[in-house]
């Protein structure tokens, strides 16, 4: 979604404005993470992307041609940062833990309900298990656009288009199939 302020917004960070500055990264911080922990970083490696990406912006926040795509533009950013990185470290991208993202998935497959019994938090932790161990069985492609999905706020389809290389048109289908693959495969496993 374009954010009707960010062309003063980016004019007045260009010009030194901190709060600007901080109005931008407060917007998209989330958007960049995620499309770097699309690509299965680890903590460490996803931190590098998003710094390669801020400083990428401070070096070329002139040259953004429309401020109402700012988002995908961060996104794209991320992206190839991203790819250079994994490029450049010539290995594989690392399966983690990401409780979050568990929880987030959760909450998107209807998994989300808290139970008030002692061993609530023992069954939350094997459900988000078992999800995880799903998720990992998922496509590359599946995977990663169901990082980028979960980023709050959460990012239009053209910023997901622009994360991971992609047809605006085939975010929501693909979305629906990766859910409903993740949905039969938690179904079989429970």
């Amino acid at each position: 979604m374009a954010e009707p302020d960010n062309a003063a917004t980016l004019r007045a960070a260009a010009s030194g404005d901190q709060q600007a500055w901080e109005s931008i990264v407060d917007r998209y911080a989330n958007l960049v993470w995620s499309v770097a922990r699309s690509f299965g970083l680890g903590q460490s490696d996803a931190a590098d992307v998003s710094q390669g990406t801020w400083l990428r912006l401070v070096e070329h926040i002139g040259d953004v041609r429309d401020a109402d795509k700012l988002g995908s533009w961060l996104a794209t950013t991320a992206r190839r940062e991203a790819i250079a990185l994994l490029r450049k470290s010539g290995r594989d991208v690392p399966a983690g833990a990401a409780a979050d993202f568990v929880g987030h998935l959760g909450v998107q497959l209807g998994l989300d309900q808290d139970v008030d019994e002692p061993d609530a938090g023992v069954l939350r932790d094997e459900r988000d298990a078992v999800l995880w161990h799903e998720f990992r069985a998922l496509s590359g492609q599946c995977q990663q656009l169901l990082r980028v999905l979960i980023a709050d706020p959460a990012p239009s389809y053209a910023e997901v288009s622009a994360a991971l290389d992609v047809p605006i048109g085939s975010i929501g289908p693909t979305r629906q199939r990766c859910l409903g693959t993740l949905r039969r495969r938690l179904a079989a496993s429970i």
